[in-house]
């Protein structure tokens, strides 16, 4: 990660001597995405972040904090569902997305089974 993204702080993602850490691909997808729209100039970085702090801080105030971002319960706070939230929500302000739209793609994947796309023998590299 370059200079321009504060990756401390209240927003601070996940880190684990100093390196992002993710607990499911999706995550370090929707990170990526974050990153990349920010630096080709569809939103600034402390936008995105003051967007972020404001969907953390709903989520400590709110007496429903049980539900992650694809509706599956969750009783423990998950960053990355928050963060998934900020860029949806954010996206769907400056219609880029139609509000839900990045939660439902991410909800289809993550529900897709393991290896759906893998028909063929692993006797090869994938390089």
């Amino acid at each position: 990660m370059t200079a321009p993204y504060e990756l401390a702080g209240p927003a601070a993602p996940p880190m684990v001597n100093g390196e992002l850490t993710f607990d499911a691909p999706w995550q370090g997808r929707v990170f990526g995405i974050a990153c990349g729209l920010a630096e080709h100039g569809v939103f600034e970085w402390d936008t995105f972040r003051a967007r972020l702090i404001t969907e953390i801080g709903a989520f400590d105030r709110s007496p429903e904090r049980d539900a992650d971002a694809t509706g599956l319960s969750t009783p423990h706070f998950h960053y990355y569902d928050h963060f998934l939230r900020a860029l949806e929500t954010l996206l769907a302000e400056r219609l880029i997305i139609a509000p839900g739209e990045l939660t439902q793609r991410i909800r289809a994947f993550v529900e897709r089974p393991h290896g759906h796309d893998h028909h063929h023998d692993h006797d090869h590299d994938h390089a």
